[in-house]
Formats: C-alpha cells, sequence, structure tokens
C-alpha cells in the first residue's frame, strides 16, 4: 500500500449528492445505468455511468444519497460523458455496493 499526505486526500473533492434521474446505458459494454446526482446550489447536477445493475434497479436509485468525487475530469464512456466517479466497494460477488452517509444529510457536504 502507498501512503500519502493528509495534502493529497484532501485535493480529492468527495462530497455527498442525491441522485434525480436514473435511466438505462445500453450501449455500455458491461451492463450500466446513466446517473444525474444533484449536488446542491454550488455544484449542481453531475451525471455519471455506473456498473450497478446488478445490486440496484433504476426505481430504488432515484432519491438516494452517494458519495461521488466531483473535481476529476470529464471521462467519455462510450456516447455518455461521466462529469463524477460514484463511490462504492465491491459485495461478496465483486459487485458495486454504493456508499452513502449514515443518514440524510445536506446535499454539497464535503468529506474530511
Amino acid at each position: 500500500m502507498n501512503e500519502i499526505t493528509i495534502d493529497a486526500f484532501l485535493n480529492v473533492d468527495i462530497r455527498v449528492g442525491q441522485i434525480v434521474q436514473a435511466e438505462p446505458y445500453p450501449e455500455a459494454r458491461k451492463p450500466a445505468y446513466k446517473i444525474w446526482v444533484d449536488f446542491g446550489d454550488t455544484i449542481g447536477i453531475r451525471k455519471s455511468s455506473a456498473q450497478i445493475t446488478q445490486n440496484y434497479s433504476l426505481e430504488e436509485l432515484v432519491g438516494r444519497q452517494v458519495m461521488a468525487v466531483v473535481n476529476f475530469p470529464p471521462r467519455q464512456i462510450g456516447k455518455f460523458m461521466s462529469e463524477i466517479l460514484i463511490l462504492g466497494v465491491p459485495d461478496e460477488n465483486n459487485e458495486v455496493v454504493l456508499l452513502k452517509p449514515e443518514r440524510d444529510v445536506p446535499l454539497g457536504g464535503r468529506m474530511y
């Protein structure tokens, strides 16, 4: 494991947002969704693709709070431009489980 400094960690801007829209992404190489996340007035709505179809239906995603990196440069994922990285960890089947705050918190809050 490589050690990093606290300054390097603080350069990664991880914020809480709320999923406001989720759609299928049939053009993706691996099954994925297109997701729009609201980070509040300062950051606004940003979009991402996420390979989370095994653990989440589209219906259960809307309204859910998630943690995401908001300061990576945009990245083209097929025909879709991803602006954020929604964070998750693998379950026992190596499928993504989304990270979220323990309770609802104000949108845009930064993780420290």
